[in-house]
């Protein structure tokens, strides 16, 4: 099949490459060393630096942004799910104590649009540099017969590196250790088929409509809001610090995503008082009537990172995350857990 016969049936070879030149510089900025090879070759290649490791254990994860992505769509803004992609994959790699090393991207669409192509490529290169990655690879994959015109999806995957000694796994969390809670910068890149719903169906809104109780901002922007990056604030409490767990708080919200880290023999008690809700959660749940526990598995509720510390080490901590800029709390405690027990408990 000839080129032209290809591009008639819907597969645009000329703008893939076209997209692809657009995207070298790009992905360029984002190189670090260890990086041997260029944008558009077969495969990235990395090297690992292993004078700085005793044991170095490759650490990856691999993610999407799911239905956050159609507010993107819908509202023609596609410089920000990028970030967000970065953002699930070296959040949960980072929970291990890894340093992310690099990235990969994987982009499919019905048909090649080179503007939107480049925008997400860009969000994700400022993924990468928000968490000291380098972009080495990806795919882009133009399939007309499964996506319809203007649809896309992302996946994205992380590889990161820690010594087999500094591994955090959450075998050192024990009583008396106190969870502090970083902020999130918003509903960060779950809950969205919900979010949908509330905003589009059941009030009929769309995604350039106002909502006074969420001030000026146009819906998709409040949405699009990308997903916080916390790599450069823990390494740097790690220099300093031993950090017993690390939890990042994704689908399952704060309800099951905190189990995944705690020793059967503990639970945390959280102290929902401890911090203030953002409007946006707040708002969703009055308008959908959304029963507590629910948010707290569906959402993060303003919590995006939960970091897990000895009693006696946690108000230099604070000190630190402060001077760092985080939005930090002291959100719960371990305690002993009974057999039978709930490993999460929310009190007043």
């Amino acid at each position: 099949m000839s080129k032209d016969l290809y591009a008639e049936a819907g597969v645009d070879i000329d703008k893939a490459n076209l997209l692809v030149e657009k995207i070298k510089p790009i992905v360029a900025s984002t190189f670090k060393k260890g990086v041997l090879t260029e944008i558009g070759g077969f495969a990235g290649m990395f090297a690992i630096d292993v004078d700085q490791f005793e044991q170095p254990v490759l650490v990856s994860s691999t993610d999407g942004v799911g239905t956050k992505l159609k507010i993107a769509i819908d509202s023609g803004i596609h410089d920000t799910v990028g970030i967000d992609l970065v953002a699930m994959c070296v959040n949960d790699i980072l929970v291990c104590g890894a340093q992310p090393l690099f990235f990969l991207d994987y982009f499919s669409t019905g048909k090649l649009e080179p503007e939107v192509g480049e925008a997400v490529i860009k969000g994700i290169a400022e993924g990468c540099m928000q968490a000291n990655c380098s972009l080495i690879g990806g795919e882009t994959a133009e399939m007309p017969g499964l996506y319809k015109e203007g649809d896309y999806d992302l996946a994205g995957f992380s590889v990161g590196v820690v010594d087999r000694k500094k591994i955090i796994d959450g075998s050192d969390i024990g009583v008396g250790n106190v969870l502090v809670g970083l902020a999130s910068s918003g509903l960060h890149s779950n809950g969205f088929s919900l979010v949908r719903k509330i905003f589009f169906e059941d009030m009929g809104l769309t995604v350039q409509d106002k909502v006074a109780e969420l001030g000026d901002q146009p819906i998709a922007e409040i949405l699009l809001t990308p997903t916080k990056i916390y790599v450069n604030t823990v390494f740097r409490i790690l220099k300093e610090y031993k950090i017993n767990g690390m939890v990042h708080i994704t689908g399952g919200g704060l309800l099951e995503n905190i189990p995944r880290i705690l020793p059967q023999t503990c639970k945390a008690v959280i102290e929902k008082s401890s911090w203030e809700m953002p409007p946006i959660f707040k708002f969703l749940q009055k308008k959908a009537d959304i029963p507590e526990k629910e948010m707290f598995r569906t959402f993060n509720c303003g919590i995006g990172m939960v970091l897990i510390f000895p009693e006696n080490i946690v108000q230099d901590i604070m000190f630190q995350l402060e001077a760092l800029g985080e939005e930090a709390k002291i959100i719960g405690r371990v305690e002993s857990r009974e057999t039978n027990e709930d490993p999460v408990i929310f009190t007043d």
